[in-house]
């Protein structure tokens, strides 16, 4: 099932000049890998430079560095690093993304 990005809630209509956390695990991120990815960019455009998001994606796609690693580095380059912290109880994995300045 295809998931219609525009029929889902925003990670975030703010930006957020302070670290905070990200929610990538709903239901409809298990549902659609590229919707993780399209809103993982998204909360990483509404960081703050200095700041940092944490990341918190769905289980069901496995480890971030499978996918979501690339799709940073594509988009960001050297404007970002990123860092693995944890997979939650749940089966979700936490990818700690600072904004440099």
């Amino acid at each position: 099932m295809t998931v219609s990005h525009d029929s889902v809630e925003p990670v975030t209509e703010s930006t957020h000049d302070n670290s905070w956390s990200a929610n990538l695990e709903k239901p409809h991120h298990a549902e659609e890998r590229e919707l993780v990815v399209a809103q993982a960019r998204d909360a990483v455009d509404h960081t703050v430079a200095g700041n940092h998001v944490n990341l918190v994606t769905h289980g069901d796609h496995g480890h971030p560095e499978g996918y979501l690693y690339e799709a940073l580095d594509a988009t960001y380059g050297e404007a970002v690093e990123y860092e693995y912290v944890e997979q939650c109880g749940c089966g979700g994995h936490v990818t700690r993304v600072h904004v440099r300045e």
